[in-house]
């Protein structure tokens, strides 16, 4: 008799003949005119291999069995330094007995007030949204716009699959609800390309930022039912199928929660003294959360916290299943948004240690080059209004005067523009006899001066 088939999806490895299994990254193009951040090659399985490798079962979660979620109708605003309506008011106790992993939680997740999450909670969703997203079973993207800050970008390369199984949905809010409404083309349907357009209301949080962290970091409490998500900022284009990304950052490496690091830093103090030199958040407040870790221990960042090969991520894409240890991450880096500052960055690794500390649970946190080969970053609407349009030249004439010779020109096509640049001749370089009697011209004319 075949064994019975495992209870977790355990991983997989790739035959040593399959092209994957030998790939390494090239080095980088020796370009010293380019020196920032860049894509970089990755080994995507074709759609339909991918698709096949889909794990039937979830992945372990190490201790974490059932994970329910705190509602308290009548809260407690006593607050020692943080919180807020929506995340609940944790005192510091609470707080750290969150961090005690047992096999059953019940902790605070956001959506404390309300029947369920989207209703009466603050970020409030219309029923009929709610019944769709709770339909949603298997693979979710999801992103969100609020202040009509960004343009939508539609996904490429998506297959007709994908289309067909994976929920695509983009949060906004009224603003830009009205602004979709007047130039986006948003109509009774609800959809623009795939993306199913999902208004909130009663935003929790006048900070627009800490606002779209809750379909980021509650992605599982939004869409109860969904099995993976990946999370894309909304400056972002997508431009690889969501099945490709899910095999190669999530199946193909056992993980249940991926994210890039930082092309750059590495440090979260490096990190809170970046967000403070950009004017990200008030300074006091970042200084007062990097100080609340370091009596915590954090410690900056070096090899000695080897494998682990960065504290700081570069959170606009978050690729996830979810299961009770990666669901409770999330809803404790959100907890630490909601005390603290809405630069998530900074509070990352603290709760990544915390839980590691407990468990065997990781992550993977792969390079930024390989986030870059498959979301493509656009510019934010503000931007965009203040560049120059572009030029549109007249395509070159077909017909020249007769009595003049064509000149040649130097053509450049740009998209459906072709760029007529000005005509050059064919200037043949100087013999060495021709310098030399240059040379002999000028020494004479020079003597003949000195002389007068």
């Amino acid at each position: 008799m075949p064994p019975p088939p495992p209870s977790y999806f355990l991983g997989y490895t790739l035959p040593p003949g399959h092209p994957c299994y030998t790939f390494s990254l090239p080095p980088p193009p020796a370009d010293k005119k380019r020196t920032g951040p860049r894509p970089c090659p990755v080994c995507y399985l074709p759609v339909e291999e991918a698709i096949a490798l889909m794990p039937k079962v979830p992945s372990f979660s190490p201790i974490l069995k059932n994970l329910t979620y705190i509602y308290e109708e009548n809260l407690n605003k006593d607050k020692e330094f943080g919180g807020s309506d929506f995340g609940g008011y944790p005192t510091l106790k609470q707080r750290d007995d969150s961090y005690d992993i047992r096999e059953s939680m019940n902790v605070r997740c956001g959506f404390v007030k309300g029947s369920k999450p989207g209703r009466g909670s603050g970020f409030d969703i219309n029923d009929d949204d709610l019944l769709k997203m709770e339909q949603c079973h298997g693979v979710v993207v999801a992103s969100a716009i609020f202040g009509a800050f960004d343009i939508i970008q539609q996904p490429k390369n998506i297959s007709e699959y994908s289309k067909q199984t994976i929920c695509f949905y983009m949060f906004v809010d009224e603003e830009t609800e009205a602004d979709l409404k007047l130039n986006g083309g948003l109509d009774e349907r609800k959809k623009i390309g795939v993306w199913r357009i999902v208004v909130a209301h009663n935003l929790p949080y006048t900070d627009g930022r800490r606002n779209g962290k809750i379909p980021k970091l509650l992605t599982h409490r939004l869409f109860p039912n969904a099995r993976f998500s990946l999370w894309i900022d909304g400056k972002l284009e997508l431009v690889v199928d969501p099945y490709q990304i899910l095999e190669r950052f999530l199946w193909r490496k056992n993980a249940t929660f991926a994210i890039s690091r930082h092309y750059k830093r590495f440090d979260v103090f490096d990190e809170a003294e970046a967000n403070k030199a950009a004017g990200k958040y008030d300074n006091a407040s970042i200084n007062f959360q990097v100080n609340f870790y370091k009596k915590e221990g954090l410690t900056p960042y070096s090899e000695a916290k080897l494998p682990i090969t960065s504290d700081v991520p570069e959170g606009c894409v978050i690729i996830r299943e979810h299961v009770p240890m990666s669901n409770l991450f999330t809803c404790l880096w959100f907890n630490e948004v909601d005390l603290f500052t809405s630069r998530d960055q900074i509070s990352f690794s603290t709760v990544r240690d915390k839980i590691a500390a407990k468990t065997n649970w990781t992550l993977n946190m792969f390079l930024d080059c390989e986030r870059r080969n498959f979301v493509v970053q656009k510019y934010h609407k503000d931007v965009l209004a203040h560049m120059a349009p572009p030029t549109v030249y007249p395509p070159p004439q077909l017909l020249r005067s007769a009595n003049k010779p064509p000149g040649k020109f130097a053509v450049e096509i740009s998209g459906e523009n072709i760029i007529l640049k000005a005509p050059f001749r064919n200037i043949l370089p100087r013999r060495g006899r021709d310098k030399r009697s240059d040379s002999r011209r000028q020494r004479k004319v020079s003597n003949e001066i000195i002389s007068s």
